[in-house]
């Protein structure tokens, strides 16, 4: 059982506490993750704003081909790209990078102008199954996929060199 910080534990470690948890460890020395209090006291997860959404009727390996075009870009670039993107995943993408956007903006007080999406995680949903009748009395099964997206958006601050 691992211990839980107290506040001022908190705020007097507050620099190296967020770095062991930003850090990467291997499986095998599995990390202390913080409790949501902690989180909050720290104020882990207050520079970006997220949104998911769940069993998406589109296959993931579809959603994946669009997202790799908006990674990496501005939130208004982002939605310009998918608005001209001919496939299914691009109006539930643009329906997300304005929903955590507005997250960001409401909840962190963050500045849309500098929002760039961060992060896309795209992952298989409910599969439904299906059966074609075929030649012969066969029958084929038909899976349809779907997808769980989740999004996230952060303020990227330029460095003055």
């Amino acid at each position: 059982m691992s211990k839980t910080y107290t506040r001022q534990e908190l705020q007097d470690n507050r620099e190296q506490i967020i770095k062991d948890h930003c850090s990467v460890a291997p499986r095998s020395a599995k990390k202390r993750t913080l409790t949501k209090k902690e989180r909050k006291v720290l104020g882990i997860g207050k520079d970006c704003g997220t949104a998911k959404i769940n069993h998406v009727r589109v296959s993931p390996s579809k959603v994946s081909v669009v997202v790799r075009n908006i990674m990496d870009k501005q939130v208004d670039e982002a939605i310009a790209i998918l608005q001209y993107t001919p496939k299914a995943a691009s109006p539930i993408l643009i329906k997300l990078i304005e929903q955590a956007s507005a997250n960001a903006v409401n909840n962190n007080n963050l500045n849309r102008e500098d929002l760039f999406v961060i992060d896309c995680q795209v992952g298989p949903g409910a599969t439904l199954k299906r059966y074609r009748p075929r030649a012969k009395g066969a029958a084929d099964r038909l899976l349809k996929r779907s997808s769980n997206i989740r999004l996230t958006v952060k303020e990227k601050i330029e460095e003055a060199n």
